[in-house]
């Protein structure tokens, strides 16, 4: 039985990423990202902080290939002590 998806792949996707702000984030969650989909390409990482400036909130936009890879990439991500949520 195959797994149903609303998606169609392979698809953009974007992935965020939230964390406190005085941390290197935007490395952290792009590396962590790179383990499931190795090339990145430029300009799909943005970052935004909080109105306080204590968080900071990163999407990464990727060409995803199957449900599969995103939960991959997720549970990495939600496994990650720097990562508070993953949207």
């Amino acid at each position: 039985m195959t797994e149903e998806t609303l998606f169609e792949f392979p698809c953009q996707f974007p992935i965020k990423a939230m964390g406190k702000a005085d941390i290197e984030l935007d490395l952290l969650v792009v590396e962590i990202v790179r383990r499931h989909v190795p090339d990145i390409n430029e300009g799909a990482v943005t970052a935004r902080p909080s109105k306080d400036g204590n968080f900071m909130a990163i999407t990464v936009t990727v060409e995803a290939s199957s449900k599969q890879q995103l939960d991959a990439i997720y549970q990495d991500l939600t496994d990650h002590p720097h990562i508070l949520i993953a949207l």
